[in-house]
């Protein structure tokens, strides 16, 4: 094998190799960063056994070839390197990569193509056309209430259904909170399962670094994976479907319609403000920010052993007949902090119900977060 490529048209596409190749455990094979050189391009190819990740890239190949270089050891070097040309050659003899740039020469050791086992090619049916950047923003948007148990079973993946009429609805659940994001595609809805489509967050972070740069995605569900390309059609992204049911989510979605459900509007900028103040007074025995409501006026206290306690008082507008709430003060942050609208609104259902938060300039989305059990503990009392 010999070939020359720019490092610049490489680098990134080594970057997310990188982040699939496990670092230290695993077989030979999936440590291995593999490199085809074939007609005007080189292959990069990684797996961790689960993800796929296949990119090619121009070059000018003298040689073709298959061969595997140690994947972590062979990114960092390029990374290293100034932008230029690079002349990758199989030296015979020794059984070495040589990595050549100018005055700089490297050697390398090889894995026998032998050991390479075949990527999966993408599927030529059934391929839907979507925006990388909206994909993106479906994950960011609902992947912080799905748990990070890896065997949490469903309510460790992101949740997608067809819901009717090219509606899609876009779910993370964690057990005190959920996400959902729904948005009309009638391509994608027309080939989602009718159960629905599950994907395990420990592949989140690759994922979304796979799409990070990229415009335009190709989509095809199979079976048993789900496979992605860029548009330019040099990269492509697959991952194994979850084949878990997924909770009856509406089931608590719904209790935010009822009637005599308790409405609060608030100006959601400065109400985080008020609540990155009083996250200075919560420790983790005692996390919760509590509400008190009136029509006109949201008092927020927080009160914490050692550190002292915190009083503020916000102008809202406020319906409803619950008069105290307590919810963990980080997710509060948390939950606002995935809003754009400068108003959220937040429909209470129970003391311990549900609570359902929106906001205007958010169309089609909606988190709830669950209200902690209060108790009437004092730490901190002022002198008299």
């Amino acid at each position: 094998m010999k070939l020359t490529i720019m490092k610049e048209h490489i680098i990134e596409g080594l970057q997310k190799a990188a982040g699939i190749i496990p670092a230290k455990t695993g077989a030979a094979y999936l440590r291995s960063l593999w490199l085809r050189a074939e007609g005007e391009s080189l292959a990069l190819m990684a797996t961790d056994a689960n993800i796929e990740f296949t990119g090619r890239y121009a070059a000018s190949v003298v040689q073709e070839g298959l061969i595997g270089v140690q994947g972590r050891a062979f990114v960092d070097l390029v990374r290293q390197l100034p932008e230029g040309q690079l002349t990758l050659t199989l030296d015979d003899q020794s059984g070495n990569l040589l990595l050549e740039q100018g005055r700089r020469k490297y050697k390398l050791p090889v894995h026998d193509a032998a050991w390479f086992q075949a990527f999966s090619t993408f599927p030529a049916d059934n391929v839907v056309n979507w925006s990388a950047d909206f994909f993106q923003e479906i994950i960011e948007r609902v992947s912080f209430c799905i748990s990070d148990d890896d065997n949490a079973d469903a309510i460790g993946c992101l949740f997608m259904k067809s819901v009717g009429n090219g509606r899609i609805e876009s779910c993370g659940l964690n057990g005190h909170q959920f996400a959902m994001a729904a948005f009309i595609h009638d391509e994608l809805a027309a080939v989602l399962p009718p159960e629905g489509m599950l994907i395990q967050k420990k592949y989140m972070q690759e994922l979304k670094k796979w799409l990070s740069g990229l415009e335009d995605i190709e989509l095809h569900i199979s079976e048993k994976r789900i496979f992605l390309r860029s548009g330019d059609g040099r990269e492509m992204f697959s991952l194994p479907r979850s084949t878990y049911s997924y909770p009856d989510y509406m089931s608590f979605v719904s209790k935010l319609s009822v009637e005599n459900v308790s409405q609060l509007d608030v100006r959601r900028k400065e109400y985080m403000e008020a609540l990155g103040r009083l996250a200075v007074f919560t420790t983790d025995n005692d996390r919760c920010a509590y509400l008190e409501l009136a029509e006109a006026e949201l008092i927020l206290t927080a009160q914490g052993q050692d550190v002292g306690s915190a009083d503020e008082r916000l102008e809202v507008s406020y319906q409803g007949d619950i008069a105290k709430i307590a919810f963990p003060t980080r997710h509060l942050l948390d939950v606002l902090g995935h809003f754009t609208s400068a108003q959220v609104q937040f429909r209470f259902t129970a003391v311990e119900g549900p609570c359902g938060v929106s906001g205007k300039e958010d169309p089609d989305y909606i988190v709830i977060i669950m209200p902690m059990k209060m108790t009437d503990v004092a730490y901190y009392e002022e002198e008299a």
